[in-house]
């Protein structure tokens, strides 16, 4: 009986050990297609990985690997998924830590700001003895920046550095934009003003030209008793070159600071050497 015990133990033992070398290989072929960036066979590879797996340090690692290929690919729901997948996994503060970070900066790259913003709040006030609050603030300044809101994101970078290079940037694109409220309420005032504001010139002229041809035609025919022609003429005619002419001003404001936007998120996907979401 002891014989067979020992066999059996023996066979047991073996068989662990082959399944420990497979499972190794198996991390060893999915690590080698994750840093050649071939991410598509990666997460196949890891899966694998995972279906065999039964230790937490493997499966954290590969659900965290899973998450890091899909959002290479712009699978941004998929990676936060795996994310999740990969905190449920460890019992470490770091990883956990990490992982919640990636989260944090996937809702950045999939324009989920507030989702971002709630998560990096809920971050600081668990945590607040275990976290540096500089890294709170860097990630909402790009929380923000991504928002479009560059006084908000200047404000976080300021906490970190008031020479920061990203605040520096956020006070740049923040002065060169245009008010489109302001732009829209001097063309109310003078037709054509809002497009000079916003350097659209030409469009500026005709704009007042148009308003000022209207305006005299439909005084003229009031003055020489044409009083049907003149209400056509104003309500038809200067009515809407006079409408247009705002329009046209908040359009060219909005659209200005359009460019003014992703001219600074060209450079910072191009040029910024810092950390990116």
């Amino acid at each position: 009986m002891k014989k067979e015990f020992f066999i059996l133990f023996v066979f047991l033992c073996l068989c662990f050990q082959i399944k420990a070398q497979n499972l190794d290989k198996q991390k060893l072929f999915a690590d080698s297609l994750f840093y050649s960036e071939n991410y598509f066979d990666a997460i196949t590879e890891f899966k694998r990985l995972i279906f065999f797996a039964n230790d937490n340090k493997t499966l954290f690692e590969a659900n965290y690997k899973i998450a890091l290929c899909y959002k290479a690919g712009g699978k941004y729901d998929n990676a936060i998924k795996y994310f999740n997948f990969a905190k449920l996994n460890t019992k470490l503060f770091k990883d956990s830590l990490e992982s919640d970070l990636q989260i944090i900066r996937t809702n950045i790259l999939r324009r989920t700001i507030p989702n971002a913003l709630s998560l990096l709040k809920k971050l600081k006030n668990i945590s607040p003895n275990q976290i540096d609050t500089s890294m709170i603030n860097y990630w909402s300044g790009w929380a923000y920046l991504m928002n479009d809101n560059w006084k908000s994101a200047s404000i976080e970078f300021a906490k970190i550095d008031k020479f920061h290079s990203l605040k520096t940037l956020s006070d740049s694109v923040s002065s060169a934009k245009f008010s489109v409220p302001f732009a829209k309420f001097i063309s109310f005032v003078l037709p054509g003003s809002g497009q000079f504001y916003t350097g659209n010139y030409w469009s500026g002229v005709l704009s007042l030209a148009w308003n000022i041809l209207s305006g005299y035609l439909t005084i003229n025919a009031f003055n020489t008793n044409r009083e049907f022609e003149g209400v056509l003429i104003g309500s038809l005619i200067w009515g809407r070159f006079y409408r247009g002419n705002f329009k046209n001003a908040e359009k060219f404001a909005i659209d200005e600071n359009i460019k003014i936007s992703n001219n600074a998120f060209k450079f910072l996907s191009e040029k910024y050497l810092g950390k990116k979401p």
